[in-house]
């Protein structure tokens, strides 16, 4: 099991301000806090940001070794929706407006965000169950 992701940030209230809505939006609850950080932990697992004085660059880049996002299970289309509206209102712009909410492909429904730090989330709509087609007797 995943003990905690811990990510660099440049700005901690900036990251606070963007991923903490959104993250307890999410189920998460506010873990740690402390000058240069915060977490979120949803039962065993946490995320961390931290501003370290130990980095060495001020913008992360998804496209460069590292990673590239954090990508949540969300309960249907609504709650997609629904937590899109929310992130917005908090700094996060949506990527890929115009392939919106089929931009990982048809038989998927999601959002993909990105902060003003370049950070992207991706909220995924669980599948819908179908109902079984059953053969008439």
């Amino acid at each position: 099991m995943l003990h905690h992701v811990e990510i660099w940030v440049p700005d901690i209230d900036r990251a606070a301000a963007s991923f903490g809505p959104l993250l307890e939006a999410l189920g998460y609850t506010p873990f740690q806090s402390w000058d240069g950080g915060r977490s979120w932990r949803l039962g065993a697992t946490y995320l961390v940001f931290e501003r370290s004085p130990a980095l060495t660059a001020d913008r992360h880049d998804r496209c460069r070794p590292g990673l590239n996002h954090l990508a949540f299970h969300v309960e249907d289309a609504d709650t997609v929706e629904t937590l899109v509206a929310l992130a917005r209102r908090h700094g996060w712009t949506l990527l890929f407006p115009d392939l919106h909410p089929h931009a990982g492909g048809e038989r998927t429904y999601a959002a993909y965000l990105e902060n003003e730090d370049a950070f992207e989330i991706e909220l995924v709509a669980l599948p819908t169950p179908r109902p079984e087609l059953r053969p008439h007797p």
